[in-house]
């Protein structure tokens, strides 16, 4: 999947194979039957060219990222306590960028974000939107 991710566009087997190439040994068929599993998993889409496929991810590396945040949350016995867990786990780097997305997921879906609204007090309760729905309206 990070081969497909990184590139952001439909590949080839072949593709994939030359890419990994570069670092390792590998079979065609190896790759080939790799993105077909991913295929039949959901997770990348493909379109015949010729005699070949192009595979396309599904979803957005994030929205991934996100969804299986969501699903380790969710089956948390005490959410609260999870996230704290979580937090105490996080750089400074990283809680910057939880500081970020906080406030941009504050932000009404009527409204674009600016740095006029950074300085705008949030509303109190705002419904944070899904990212990977946005993800999907934006189509990135």
């Amino acid at each position: 999947m990070s081969r497909v991710w990184k590139w952001n566009r439909p590949v080839t087997v072949r593709e994939v194979l030359e890419d990994l190439q570069k670092e390792r040994s590998i079979a065609y068929t190896t790759v080939m039957t790799v993105l077909d599993n991913l295929h039949q998993k959901g997770w990348v889409r493909r379109e015949a060219e010729g005699r070949a496929y192009r595979y396309e991810a599904v979803s957005t590396r994030a929205a991934y990222a996100a969804a299986l945040m969501n699903d380790a949350w969710s089956q948390s016995d005490n959410p609260a306590a999870a996230l704290v867990a979580f937090f105490g786990m996080m750089s400074e780097e990283q809680r910057q960028a939880l500081r970020d997305a906080v406030r941009i997921a504050q932000v009404p879906e009527t409204q674009e974000p600016t740095e006029a609204s950074d300085s705008t007090p949030a509303p109190e309760n705002p419904a944070p939107e899904n990212p990977a729905s946005a993800q999907d309206r934006d189509g990135r």
